[in-house]
């Protein structure tokens, strides 16, 4: 009997191809969309509903039952107060790896389990081998960053038909389906609003932020910031502060409401090869921290050569890198890897 799969349809077109190639591989498949946030923002309407008739369009197509969960309350608490909260004490989280870690590798599991389903399915560009995480075909999509806390239980029950192509052949196999999505444009912004940035965001959760002063590397106040938590190590636009050189973010005092910037680009508060790590996670146990790993400090930015990796508590580590890093980041994730196999990382601190 045909192994049933549950795919995460969330109306793109990567999850719709995924669907279709499992249909075709000869899986029994079900199309779920997963509604986690439906809120309007001000200026920002947001396109769930657009996007749940899209994935049913996708699921008649394909002659595939489908389903609505309802994870609104859940990804409120375990992604989006989890997100707010980080930026108010002045870090700078990513609510991606939580809704992939909370949602959908174990609330969407777990549900779709409890439902009659073997397996789940998303359109992730990555790839699972016997538990492993492994990078995608793709280099420019790879996802395996925004996955890195996921279980090696929940791989186990996970597929990622994706991973094996490049984004262009997505596309490709799209219009072979004929499907609905197949020109669709890949959403922008943070993962659950669509096309709002991170500050409109939060300015709408939290409100206008008391102003303070923006402080440069000679201790003159430049300027006069909109709020310490909307700003992030290395940032460079938005500061509003100067002419002539360009001034980067190189620390930020929540306690005092102070943003210090500096146009030295050698600034030695800008550049570390020592990073400090809490709620490690590796995927396949600590054994596999061995031999040549690397490090990806955000998401596409370029891997660099671990020169040593020491835990140091319970599951605190520190990483010292071959070479320097500019703007490591509070709240950001650095993730390890061996070659292609993504072991796991934990949170910058």
């Amino acid at each position: 009997m045909a192994k049933k799969v549950y795919v995460g349809l969330s109306g793109g077109v990567d999850s719709s191809v995924t669907a279709a190639l499992l249909k075709e591989q000869g899986y029994d498949v079900t199309g779920v969309y997963m509604k986690n946030w439906s809120q309007d923002l001000p200026g920002f309407v947001c396109p769930w509903k657009e996007d749940y008739q899209d994935a049913k369009r996708v699921a008649v197509q394909l002659g595939i039952p489908f389903k609505l969960y309802d994870f609104e309350t859940e990804y409120r608490q375990k992604v989006v107060d989890y997100m707010v909260e980080g930026y108010k004490a002045g870090i700078t989280p990513n609510p991606d790896i939580m809704c992939n870690q909370e949602v959908k590798f174990k609330l969407f599991l777990d549900t779709a389990l409890a439902d009659g389903a073997d397996l789940i399915a998303t359109g992730h560009y990555a790839r699972i081998h016997d538990g492993k995480l492994l990078v995608g075909v793709d280099g420019n999509k790879d996802q395996s960053y925004f996955l890195y806390r996921v279980t090696e239980d929940a791989l186990r029950c996970s597929l990622m038909p994706i991973g094996e192509y490049e984004k262009p052949e997505v596309r490709k196999l799209a219009k072979k389906f004929g499907l609905a999505t197949a020109e669709k444009k890949d959403s922008q912004g943070i993962c659950f609003v669509g096309k709002i940035g991170i500050k409109e965001f939060l300015l709408a959760e939290l409100g206008e932020q008391p102003h303070g002063e923006i402080i440069d590397q000679t201790g003159a106040a430049l300027g006069e910031h909109d709020g310490a938590l909307f700003y992030t190590i290395g940032q460079r636009h938005g500061l509003n502060v100067g002419g002539g050189l360009p001034y980067y973010v190189v620390g930020k005092d929540m306690t005092k409401n102070e943003v210090y910037v500096t146009t030295d680009l050698q600034d030695k508060r800008l550049w570390s090869k020592i990073l400090t790590l809490a709620s490690s996670h590796w995927i396949n146990g600590e054994d596999v921290l061995a031999g040549d790993l690397q490090v990806r400090i955000r998401y596409r930015a370029p891997l660099v050569a671990v020169k040593h990796l020491e835990k140091t508590g319970d599951q605190a580590w520190q990483l010292e890198l071959q070479n320097e890093v500019r703007a490591i980041t509070p709240g950001q994730s650095a993730v390890v890897y061996a070659g292609d196999h993504c072991l796991g990382g934990a949170i910058v601190i």
